[in-house]
This record gives structure tokens, C-alpha cells and sequence, in this order.
């Protein structure tokens, strides 16, 4: 379990290099998911925990073994979800491209968003409340309807149901990848989460992406329109089951758009180390460490839904789950 307050980050650990550089390093991720003359995608950040804690694992990319199992058995209920989530493909009620919503038990969203949202922002108003200093949910700046229908999971799968895509594992530290074809993950991988399996056991499509074969997709992509002087946009394109996420982790600033689907959000400002385990998946601690909570301790939260940005500013934590299988795509400004 990671705790602490503003020096934890320093007390846990952290190379003195990897707090002075936001950035992956190595041939294969400079060039995966960003746009050609761009700077390459921010790597997860977190507080490593003490001794006794979690090392590094191996960054190698895996292949998936054949016959073999990727998650841990899902209980009964979770069972029940997954029979009662499955599409066949390009099915599914207008406005969810085919893909599949949250099934029974699937968790709900937040009691009361305490993200501000904002319709009418200006640039002026961009830098000087939210930039440097909180988070905020941006509607209607940008028109992605093109882009929303080339997302649809019939079409994702005639463009690029055979390119081979890397996933991560779900953990604050996201080392390890396996290689498998597109088509491969959407039908056998893309379920609702099993809450009794930890991060290194679930596989997450996000951050990996080529861009030379996936730029036929994001050049339908507009972006938004509010940058950072001295920053260059990195594109991270991604789709992932109901219940899964990526546990608490920091990086530099950006914006997190939903395609399809809804994504619950939680943020910490920089100075406030929230409590978790890096190897436990959003939804476990949402169900074990969440409720205990007192309201001093709670995080920002808010759930974004089809069309809203969500704009995080520089080293805020922050945890997503998908309350849908939900196609998402972010902006990295480095």
C-alpha cells in the first residue's frame, strides 16, 4: 500500500532521472503513439512502494500462450456479466458502435461529480483557473462525430482487425506487454473486469499504439484546441472492458476524451499521495479502500461520458475505471 503526503514520492524511491524527464525512453517507445515530429508518450508514474514492496518486472513483450489463460477465473456474478454483455459483432443499440455497455453489477457512477464542467471556456479562462491548478471537463470545443464513427467496432475491426497491437498489464507500473492481433484482443480479451484479479493479470489496450498504421484513424481526430506553450501533442488511443482501469499513477499534463462508453475518473493534486496498492486493480480499491475514506481524504471524481474531455493538469494523481467497454483516446502534452 502506497501512503504519504508531499514527499512521498522522494521517500518512496523514485530515480532522480525519472523525476527530471516525464518521458519513455528506447527505440520502440519513442516512436509508439505520437505524431511524427512529436515528443513520445508519457510513462505511468508512481511513488514505488517500501521495502518488501513491488520491484520491477520485466518489460519484454510477451505473446499470448496458446491455450493459456490471461486473467484469473471470474466469480459467478462476474460470470453472469460477461454471458450477458456479449455482441455479436456490429450489434449493439444505436449510439454504442457495437460495442458492448456495462452488464449486471457493472458499478455506478459517482453520487456528485466534483469536476467543474465547462461549455463556454475561453483560452484566457483555460490558462488562468484550470491549466496549472485543477482539473475540468471540456464540452463541445471540438466535433468528433467523423472520428466516432470510424471507431465503431465494426469498422475498427475491417481497418485493423489483423495489425498487431501491444497491451499492458493494468498496475501503477505497466512493465509488462504481450503482442496480439487487434481482432484477437476485442473478441477474446475485451470482458468485463474479474474483481479478484490483480493489475500484472490484466490485460489493458492503451499507450502502445504505432502511429504510422494507425494514423489513417487519427488524422479524423481533432484534438483540443487549448495547448501549453513550450508542450507538442502525443496521441494515446485506447479500448478497454467494463470495470477495468489503471490504478493511481502521474505524469505530465494532458486531456482524456471518450469515444464510447463512460470512464469514472480520480484525481489527487500533486501534494496529496492518495492510499493504494500498485498491483491492485481502480475496481478493487474502489470496492476495499474507497468507502472507508473520510470526506477530507475523498478525491476529485467525476465521470466522463461520449464527447466530454477531461483536462488533468501536471502531476495530479489520478485513477480511471471504464463503466462501459469504452474507446477512449488522450492527448499527452509534453
Amino acid at each position: 500500500m502506497v501512503t504519504g503526503g508531499a514527499n512521498s514520492r522522494s521517500r518512496g524511491g523514485l530515480p532522480s532521472a525519472s523525476r527530471r524527464g516525464l518521458f519513455r525512453g528506447g527505440p520502440k517507445e519513442v516512436t509508439s503513439g505520437v505524431r511524427p515530429g512529436s515528443r513520445p508518450l508519457p510513462r505511468r508514474r508512481s511513488c514505488r512502494p517500501m521495502a518488501g514492496g513491488w520491484a520491477q518486472g520485466s518489460r519484454r513483450a510477451a505473446r499470448l500462450p496458446e491455450g493459456g489463460r490471461l486473467m484469473a477465473p471470474a466469480s459467478r456474478l462476474l460470470a453472469l456479466w460477461a454471458l450477458a454483455a456479449v455482441a455479436v459483432p456490429g450489434s449493439g443499440a444505436e449510439g454504442d458502435g457495437g460495442w458492448r455497455p456495462g452488464g449486471p453489477g457493472a458499478v455506478a457512477e459517482e453520487e456528485r461529480c466534483t469536476v467543474e464542467r465547462r461549455a463556454d471556456l475561453t483560452y484566457a479562462e483555460f490558462v488562468q483557473q484550470y491549466a496549472f491548478v485543477r482539473p475540468v471537463i471540456l464540452q463541445g470545443l471540438t466535433d468528433n462525430s467523423r472520428f466516432r464513427a470510424l471507431c465503431s467496432r465494426e469498422r475498427l475491426l475491417a481497418s485493423f482487425g489483423d495489425r498487431v497491437v501491444r497491451l499492458s498489464t493494468a498496475n501503477t507500473y505497466s512493465y509488462h506487454k504481450v503482442d496480439l492481433p487487434f481482432q484477437e484482443y476485442v473478441e477474446q480479451l475485451l470482458h468485463p473486469q474479474d474483481p479478484t484479479s490483480l493489475g500484472n493479470d490484466t490485460l489493458y489496450f492503451f499507450g502502445d499504439n504505432n502511429f504510422t498504421e494507425w494514423a489513417s484513424l487519427f488524422r479524423h481526430y481533432s484534438p483540443p484546441p487549448f495547448g501549453l506553450l513550450g508542450t507538442a501533442p502525443a496521441y494515446s488511443f485506447g479500448i478497454a472492458g467494463a470495470g477495468s482501469g489503471v490504478p493511481f499513477h502521474w505524469h505530465g499534463p494532458g486531456y482524456s476524451e471518450v469515444i464510447y462508453g463512460r470512464k469514472r475518473w480520480f484525481l489527487y493534486p500533486p501534494e496529496k499521495t492518495p492510499e493504494f496498492h500498485p498491483n491492485k486493480t481502480t475496481l478493487a480499491w474502489l470496492r476495499d479502500t474507497y468507502p472507508a475514506l473520510p470526506p477530507s481524504a475523498r478525491p476529485l471524481e467525476c465521470t466522463i461520458r461520449a464527447g466530454e474531455v477531461l483536462y488533468f493538469p501536471d502531476r495530479w494523481w489520478h485513477a480511471t475505471l471504464n463503466l462501459d467497454t469504452s474507446v477512449f483516446i488522450s492527448t499527452f502534452l509534453g
